[in-house]
């Protein structure tokens, strides 16, 4: 990551049980898409398809970058259709990071491989 401060886009979801076709291939679309924005920083997700949740967090450089994001033509389609086919219901909250930390990981023997 960049050194701080940066900003992070966190968009929490509940999907539909018939989300139907083309959500993941959306998502992929999207992501795709944010790599190309000026600004972008990275992306983190996981979702869960027992309980139909998800959470992605977009990092981006400053606020006037995820203006920018939001007001894409393709990412305002994109919302709509999740809006109409794929979410129950969504978060979106953006937030500035202005303090990380990193912890330490046990290697496989138990040792402590990396602090910071």
């Amino acid at each position: 990551m960049p050194e701080v401060p940066y900003y992070a886009v966190i968009f929490t979801s509940k999907r539909r049980a018939e989300e139907g076709d083309g959500y993941a291939e959306m998502a992929a679309q999207m992501e795709a898409l944010a790599r190309t924005q000026p600004g972008f920083l990275g992306v983190e997700s996981v979702s869960s398809w027992q309980i139909r949740s998800g959470i992605t967090i977009s990092y981006w450089k400053d606020e006037s970058s995820i203006k920018s994001w939001k007001g894409n033509l393709d990412h305002l389609l994109a919302q709509k259709k999740g809006k109409h086919s794929w979410y129950l219901h969504y978060d979106v909250r953006v937030a500035k990071v202005e303090r990380e930390y990193t912890g330490g990981f046990e290697s496989a023997s138990g040792h402590e491989a990396h602090q910071t």
